[in-house]
């Protein structure tokens, strides 16, 4: 994670972009007490969005949480694709 204060993000916006994009980091810009903007890669926030709706109801979060413990215990299984 990465942090900066405003004026050096405005100096060095490429730099930081980059590095967001090509490393996965998150930008934290302080701007005063307790308060702060969080910039991602657009990956990383899909990823995110993505958890949320996963364990967004509880139903999904049992149906996770199964799927694991099937996997964890060699309970899994393969199937192969048809093709088209």
């Amino acid at each position: 994670m990465l942090t900066t204060t405003l004026s050096d993000f405005r100096k060095d916006i490429k730099r930081y972009f980059d590095q967001i994009s090509q490393n996965f980091e998150t930008l934290i810009i302080n701007r005063g007490k307790d308060s702060g903007i969080v910039i991602m890669s657009l990956a990383e926030y899909n990823s995110l969005k993505a958890t949320h709706h996963e364990l967004s109801s509880k139903a999904n979060e049992e149906r996770l949480d199964s799927a694991i413990q099937k996997l964890k215990s060699g309970k899994s299984f393969e199937k192969q694709l048809l093709e088209e």
